[in-house]
């Protein structure tokens, strides 16, 4: 079996990568394609963290538009977090692995409270660990919780799966010639207006501390497990010189 590039990772989910085609709830096919991938990544030891989103559940920034007070809607998608993080935490568990769900939001009926200490001792004993909740306080987006999560936790590396293949200088849903970055730093990464990979906040928190992360498309086979073992798919962003891929 081939090594492990990472041996300690955190992989941030969008809540969207549970809803399948139609964009909205829980498909529980996709939740089953995505326990598969983790699934994999178990068998090569690797201690696996997990954070993800909500927005397949609860799109607060629409009902922000429409009045809706921020802080309150912040606080809806943090509980549609724990929905998905229970979600995939039983698909898991029907596949034998030992999970433990931490929420930054105590709800002790259906998952532990976030203590960093724990999050570690759960770790090294080779549970996947499921983050829900976000940071548990408003204005601040699961990307933030993941960047934080990984540094509590002394992860070598953020992964961000997500519907595309990497970061590219435009929208290559709009611009079919635009070029994909086979790296990028991440002052550059800051600096691209016409490209959301993750809100600021998370990527400074990221350069401050130095924390690589990887763009890669989540759907595409074996993602996952291809990323930990080195194979060079989606963008890379740290400190390297950026160059097109």
């Amino acid at each position: 079996m081939a090594e492990p590039k990472y041996k300690r990772v955190l992989l941030k989910l969008g809540g969207e990568a549970l809803s399948g085609e139609g964009g909205y709830g829980i498909e529980p096919s996709v939740v089953e394609e995505v326990a598969a991938q983790i699934e994999r990544v178990q068998r090569h030891q690797v201690q696996l963290a997990i954070v993800i989103g909500g927005g397949n559940i609860w799109r607060g920034q629409d009902n922000i538009a429409r009045g809706m007070d921020r802080a309150t809607a912040d606080y809806m998608g943090m509980l549609a977090t724990v929905i998905n993080a229970m979600a995939l935490q039983d698909a898991l568990e029907r596949r034998g692995l030992v999970t433990r769900c931490l929420t930054a939001i105590e709800m002790r009926a259906v998952a532990e409270p976030h203590i960093r200490r724990r999050a570690l001792h759960h770790l090294e004993l080779d549970r996947v660990v499921i983050f829900g909740a976000g940071t548990g306080n408003p204005y601040f987006t699961t990307d933030t919780a993941a960047a934080l999560r990984a540094l509590e936790i002394n992860a070598e590396i953020l992964l961000k799966a997500t519907k595309v293949d990497g970061i590219y200088e435009e929208d290559p849903k709009i611009n079919l010639r635009a070029l994909k970055y086979q790296r990028i730093n991440y002052k550059d990464a800051l600096n691209l207006d016409k490209v959301a990979i993750m809100d600021n906040t998370a990527l400074s928190l990221c350069m401050d501390n130095d924390l690589p992360i990887i763009v890669f498309d989540l759907m595409e086979p074996n993602s996952i497990e291809r990323v930990i073992l080195g194979e060079g798919i989606g963008t890379l962003v740290g400190r390297q010189p950026t160059v097109f891929g």
